[in-house]
């Protein structure tokens, strides 16, 4: 299939700047396109990944990936999508970041033999004279024309420095830069980044007299309007010590139903029918699609060995969905050893009526499930960090554990190192 053609079956895009072009260009031949990455933090999240798996389906249609990291631009923060501006880093930081953001990404791309190349725009930017890109660049620009972008808008009652208003000048200038050197005529970002790429389209043909194209992703947001790519207010990161391999697939594991369809289409490689299928299954079957889902994901961020051993983590402790893998996949997770038994850890029945109104405190909870011997226990237990929901240490011994707290009726609550019990929900008592 043309590749513009796979990207849109698959959902991936939101606006473009010549649709006809762009599908009749990529289907020609190979094709190079850059997406920017700027690099305000140490680690690549969940967030960034809808432009990431883009990449890997043009290269896999044979086009050629530029993955630029933003060296330069992060020097003075996007304002796009911000309702305040990002805090000044130091060039040292920016530098450090930009090292983990490229190893990140090449766990998703192929960058051997010139099938892909890694650039930063510092090696552009940080050398350019003020006065000389403005007299170049910066009459090519119309104030009346940008302070109409969404971002602008966005910023003028809370303020917005001439730093942040000339980022926009600067990722322009990065598309002709590429086209130049590159030979680059495409670019893709998010949503919030059409007013950037359109710039860019615009100086690079003023400048070099050449048709170049943009296209953008849509803002992934879950069913309820919410970010999607946090679980409990805060980001999940590509990086194992920020965001386990575990944590990951559990975040993964734990969508909404409604959801399965749209993010097998963006995170996984199955056909679409097969999305489509698995995504249509009723309760409780969907939850394998899920766990394909799930696994899937964590064998691009961190490799099947990982996502292999969360899997059976997961399945051990919560149950498997389908343990005799009965719903056809064509997913490498059929080749797991998943029975049901193949991990096991003590169970306790718990009335639900014991959390209604209030629900119950914690240090009881651990004691009542055999955890601890006493409330006294439990307490020390808490406040010395070695209670845990799941995966995340508990500190707070006036906690009270409600519905809330249960997936699909189950939880699991940890001791130490060592010490687990599941907690199933009685609906009957």
């Amino acid at each position: 299939m043309n590749a513009w053609d796979i990207l849109q079956e698959r959902g991936f895009i939101h606006q473009a700047t010549d649709a006809e072009a762009m599908s009749e260009l990529l289907l020609a031949g190979p094709e190079t396109f850059y997406v920017g990455f700027d690099p305000t933090g140490n680690s690549l999240h969940i967030g960034h990944l809808l432009p990431v798996m883009a990449m890997r389906w043009l290269q896999a249609c044979g086009h050629r990936p530029i993955a630029l990291v933003g060296g330069g631009t992060a020097m003075i923060g996007d304002p796009s999508g911000k309702s305040e501006a990002r805090p000044v880093m130091s060039i040292e930081e920016i530098d450090a970041n930009a090292v983990c953001l490229q190893t990140q990404l090449s766990r998703f791309l192929d960058f051997g033999a010139g099938k892909a190349e890694m650039v930063n725009n510092a090696d552009w930017l940080r050398g350019l004279k003020f006065i000389e890109f403005l007299r170049n660049i910066g009459k090519m620009f119309s104030v009346n024309k940008m302070l109409t972008a969404e971002s602008v808008r966005m910023r003028m009652e809370t303020g917005l420095s001439f730093l942040e208003f000339s980022y926009p000048l600067l990722q322009a200038y990065d598309f002709s830069v590429l086209y130049d050197r590159k030979n680059c005529r495409f670019q893709f970002g998010g949503q919030d980044q059409w007013g950037n790429i359109v710039a860019g389209v615009d100086l690079t043909r003023r400048l070099h007299s050449a048709s170049v194209y943009g296209a953008t992703f849509p803002l992934l947001l879950k069913s309820d309007g919410s970010k999607f790519g946090k679980t409990a207010g805060e980001a999940v990161w590509l990086d194992r010590e920020r965001s386990s391999p575990f944590a990951y697939y559990q975040f993964w594991r734990n969508v909404e139903d409604d959801e399965v369809e749209k993010l097998l289409a963006y995170f996984t490689a199955l056909p679409m029918p097969e999305v489509r299928r698995l995504g249509a299954l009723p309760a409780p079957q969907i939850n394998r699609s899920k766990e394909i889902l799930a696994y899937e994901a964590t064998c691009l961020a961190h490799g099947t060995e990982e996502a292999a051993r969360a899997y059976l983590a997961a399945g051990g402790e919560f149950g498997f969905a389908d343990p005799q893998a009965q719903i056809e996949t064509s997913s490498s997770i059929l080749k797991v050893n998943s029975p049901a038994v193949s991990v096991n850890i003590p169970t306790f029945k718990l009335a639900k009526s014991e959390l209604l109104d209030d629900g119950l405190g914690l240090l009881e909870l651990l004691v009542k499930v055999g955890l601890c011997m006493s409330n006294s226990e439990a307490r020390r237990l808490v406040r010395a960090g070695g209670c845990y929901l799941g995966e995340e240490r508990l500190s707070d011994e006036r906690m009270r554990i409600s519905l809330e707290h249960f997936e699909d009726g189950v939880m699991t609550l940890r001791a130490g190192k060592k010490s687990r019990k599941r907690i199933e929900l009685d609906e009957k008592q």
